[in-house]
């Protein structure tokens, strides 16, 4: 479906992502310790569907300029083995206020650079974790790698450790992109890094693709897709570039001059919707697509999605635990941020105590809104609460109405559904029920700069 260029000009306003509710610049800049123990204790006295477990593992050898993770740029491979002794370390900690052994769900390794790690580290991180927990016969473990150090090793030892998915940070195939973003992996190197995944026997490959990259043309966009369409991953992150050189200094490294403008940007994202529908990929919302295949389209088809700061996940796992520096944890009443520094986050752990710095303990109205936001971004559809009818006139049914003389919503009474349309838009459909910014924007009367545009 093309969308009326109008349209995208109109919504293409900064929006958060909202992989959570109430968004980051909204949490507290300290949260006390014991009160966040109280509330891990208390949310696993009760927990019986399981946990997500998120390990950030923040090296890399060189710094990809365009880049906006939590990371730290070296070639000494030494520094592993401190690393995960302090991650195994937190986790232990978390650990000591549990009663018995959780249930482990979901398990992802993000970065920095994960592969980054030698195997045999890695084996003894994710081994020692393993033995204290009961793994869910239905788990789903992932990790992201580098195509050009993902070895065969890294691949088989992950596997072995229970391992399906491996999602590849390719964000663009074009030699010209790639050297101004310095991330120069060959397609030769990617193909392979594929193939052997899998040989070894991985039931989902992802690809994370970037449009709104410095230099990138509508020609460069369409060969990059067709070359990532022919190696057929399962899924695929097709991501907005977010351009926030006030928080990601790397970006200053190239010349704004350089980044498509707001026209071509818009053209780059038509492109590769219609492509990857075209392939039949699944348009899954907000950035995601799969193959008809793959367990993210069932879960779609059943109603089953979820979404939290791993992005979209087929487990409905109530309480995600993050590890390592910056790594943010999420026990549904409550979020918590680690320290964003090393050298904060060994002190901390170090002297046994949890790494958290910043957080947010949810009100009774921001658990109503954030089912909304997970409704919308994960089922296109959500139920308008009754006991909620004053805040939603006063502050989302406004924003409702434009949406529908849009068309990308229906409201039926009570009943708010995505329409085909508003798959385009659904970070501006989320943002209607974000009241924590529409009061802001009240007090303020002006719009969040830290977000990046939702084109």
């Amino acid at each position: 479906m093309q969308v009326n260029q109008q349209l995208l000009e109109k919504y293409n306003v900064p929006v958060p992502r909202y992989t959570s509710y109430p968004t980051i610049p909204f949490w507290n800049e300290t949260i006390e310790i014991k009160q966040w123990e109280n509330l891990v204790r208390n949310k696993f006295s009760n927990e019986t569907d399981g946990i997500s477990l998120y390990i950030h593992l923040p090296f890399c050898e060189s710094l990809c300029t365009y880049c906006g993770c939590n990371k730290k740029i070296t070639t000494n491979h030494q520094v592993e083995g401190e690393y995960l002794a302090a991650v195994l370390k937190e986790w232990q900690l978390y650990l000591n206020l549990m009663e018995e052994k959780p249930v482990l769900r979901e398990l992802h390794l993000g970065g920095g650079t994960p592969t980054f790690f030698s195997p045999e580290n890695l084996y003894k991180l994710i081994h020692s974790i393993l033995q204290t927990v009961k793994v869910h016969p239905d788990h789903e473990f992932g990790f992201e790698g580098h195509p050009n150090n993902t070895t065969f090793e890294h691949l088989k030892t992950l596997f072995e450790l229970g391992f399906k998915r491996v999602s590849y940070g390719i964000q663009d195939h074009n030699p010209k992109v790639q050297a101004i973003i310095n991330r120069i992996q060959p397609i030769e190197n990617v193909k392979k890094a594929v193939e052997t995944a899998r040989s070894i026997g991985y039931n989902s490959v992802n690809f994370d693709l970037i449009y709104g990259l410095p230099l990138q043309t509508v020609e460069s966009m369409r060969t990059t897709i067709e070359q990532t369409i022919a190696l057929q991953p399962d899924r695929i992150a097709f991501y907005s570039y977010a351009h926030v050189p006030w928080t990601s200094k790397g970006q200053r490294l190239f010349d704004e001059h350089d980044l498509p403008n707001a026209a071509t940007k818009m053209q780059l994202y038509q492109l590769g919707k219609e492509m990857f529908s075209k392939a039949g990929y699944i348009d899954i919302g907000m950035d995601h697509f799969a193959l008809p295949t793959d367990s993210l389209h069932e879960a779609q088809l059943n109603k089953k999605l979820h979404r939290n700061f791993m992005g979209y996940t087929t487990q409905q796992t109530q309480s995600m635990i993050g590890l390592g520096v910056s790594a943010i944890s999420d026990i549904g009443d409550a979020f918590a941020q680690n320290e964003k520094t090393l050298h904060n986050y060994y002190e901390a752990v170090c002297n046994s105590t949890l790494a958290i710095s910043k957080g947010i303990v949810l009100t009774n109205e921001d658990k109503h809104f954030k089912k909304y936001i997970l409704d919308i971004s994960c089922n296109g559809q959500t139920i308008l609460n009754k006991e909620d009818e004053g805040i939603i006139t006063k502050f989302v049914l406004p924003e409702l109405e434009k949406l529908e003389l849009d068309n990308l919503i229906e409201l039926d009474e009570n009943v708010l559904t995505v329409t085909p349309l508003g798959k385009h838009f659904i970070r501006n459909i989320c943002s209607a029920f974000d009241i924590r910014l529409a009061r802001n924007h009240i007090h303020n009367n002006q719009q969040h700069a830290q977000f990046s545009k939702a084109i």
